[in-house]
């Protein structure tokens, strides 16, 4: 499955911006889906995963109550709203698939990554 992820930009402390991630090349619904991010210097960080139907999702703490995961099956995308960000949620974005069930918080988990889009918010 190939993933292109998009939505990301520039923004103030405490804006919001929604990450997307398109899907395509496979069926979109038999995959668990996820975000990582990985700021400058520091390695790649789970931040939020959902199951392959929606019905569970699951959060980082740094981010929990902050940022929603969901997933249209029907537009191949899964989206990632974060709202109040902080200076320190820069990083490059990326949105993974997975074969696993459940909600994997593992990378070596996830089978397709896509790009990366980057998140720079300035305080």
């Amino acid at each position: 499955v190939q993933l292109q992820a998009s939505g990301g930009g520039l923004v103030q402390a405490g804006g919001s911006l929604r990450l997307s991630c398109a899907a395509s090349g496979r069926t979109f619904s038999n995959y668990a889906m996820g975000w990582f991010r990985q700021a400058p210097g520091k390695a790649r960080e789970f931040v939020a995963a959902i199951m392959w139907n929606g019905g569970l999702t699951h959060y980082a703490d740094s981010v929990k109550g902050r940022f929603t995961i969901s997933r249209d099956n029907a537009k191949n995308t899964v989206y990632l709203r974060m709202n109040s960000l902080k200076p320190e949620d820069t990083a490059v974005y990326y949105c993974a698939a997975s074969h696993t069930s459940g909600v994997p918080i593992v990378s070596a988990w996830y089978n397709y990554w896509g790009q990366g889009t980057l998140v720079t918010v300035s305080s």
